[in-house]
């Protein structure tokens, strides 16, 4: 396990607050922000490379907070992969291990270049690989100590898009198959979805939400969560209890959720100004009015219509923006076209309030 408590760090302008996170053994865990946000600041502090300005680090129930990097048993690899040019492949993997006896060494060579496919490659020099390459043999030299945490930042980003998909189904099956407890630093949320068990998302130094990353992605905190994550309809407004409210669960109750002349029932927790997002995909378009008492129905005129690939994003007009994703199949159904009137229809349990 890795925990940090009250982790804080001051560089220059820039600090870290109060970080408290704990990663749990064998775990594929994400950071994700923006860039600026600290992440990579928080991979050096676990990594030794950073000391913490107050706090503690802990791995495997050992206070790692005064030990030196060599000795915290962890593999780090940065974006860049740092490689030596000037040395051949085997000799970059073997930097990793320079402490050990000459027969281990060979063995970790030979293993870590047999799981990374790169066996082939180990008498080559560094200039003149591809990237994809490149990254396979930083993470070999990472790996070869067989550390108990692997710290990856931003591993993807220096790839093209084959590439980038390549290696995430590479790094994947690795964790599978090892079992190393991993972070994996990015700012790309698609990434991080595809290979978390759970994720942290940071922002200007703090972490603001931790989750499975479908909770996060579907039930964001705050409007900067929803923001990154690109949440399309997302409206500032105010919840009123309604003077007949029925409880709909141990702390939720049935309300009405108003943004400008819009009001919305929805299923809350407290009467205050809040934030309501709506997933493109849960919007029902039809062309009568939806009939079912559990359906929040808006009309409204279509102003925008993107073809995204089988899907369709419409734009409507219905008092405020908003946002809907059908299949092709279903546009030419409905006959929809810019300028066409259409309901939209969402049930409150779909509408997330925050």
């Amino acid at each position: 396990m890795i925990r940090l408590v009250d982790v804080s760090c001051r560089v220059g302008a820039f600090e870290l607050r109060s970080i408290n996170l704990e990663i749990e053994p064998g775990e594929y865990f994400a950071i994700l922000g923006p860039t600026g946000a600290g992440k990579t600041k928080l991979l050096e502090i676990i990594a030794g490379l950073q000391p913490p300005s107050s706090g503690e680090v802990w791995i495997d129930d050992e206070n790692v907070t005064a030990l030196s990097p060599e000795h915290r048993h962890v593999g780090l690899m940065y974006q860049d992969y740092l490689l030596f040019p000037h040395l051949t492949v085997r000799k970059n993997i073997l930097f990793g291990l320079r402490d050990k006896p000459k027969p281990e060494k060979r063995r970790r060579v030979h293993e870590v270049s047999l799981l990374l496919g790169i066996e082939h490659l180990l008498d080559r020099n560094i200039t003149g690989l591809s990237g994809g390459e490149q990254q396979r043999i930083a993470l070999a030299r990472a790996l070869a100590p067989q550390p108990r945490v692997l710290l990856l930042d931003e591993p993807l980003s220096a790839l093209d898009p084959q590439n980038r998909r390549a290696v995430r189904r590479e790094l994947t099956a690795l964790h599978t198959q090892l079992g190393t407890t991993t972070i994996h630093v990015t700012h790309d949320f698609e990434e991080a979805l595809i290979v978390a068990d759970r994720l942290a998302v940071m922002n200007e130094g703090e972490i603001v939400q931790i989750g499975p990353p479908e909770e996060v992605v579907r039930k964001p905190q705050s409007a900067f969560v929803a923001n990154f994550f690109g949440t399309e309809n997302l409206f500032k407004g105010e919840i009123l209890r309604c003077s007949h409210a029925e409880y709909s669960g141990a702390d939720t109750y049935n309300a009405i959720f108003k943004t400008g002349a819009i009001e919305l029932a929805v299923i809350a927790e407290r009467e205050d100004q809040a934030y309501a997002a709506i997933r493109p995909e849960d919007i029902v378009v039809s062309r009568e009015m939806n009939q079912s008492s559990a359906m929040n129905n808006l009309s409204g005129s279509i102003v925008e219509m993107e073809e995204t690939g089988p899907l369709v994003r419409l734009t409507a007009d219905v008092g405020v923006s908003l946002v809907a994703l059908l299949t092709r199949q279903s546009v030419m159904s409905l006959k929809l076209d810019i300028g066409a009137q259409a309901y939209f229809s969402v049930k409150a349990a779909a509408i997330h309030i925050f």
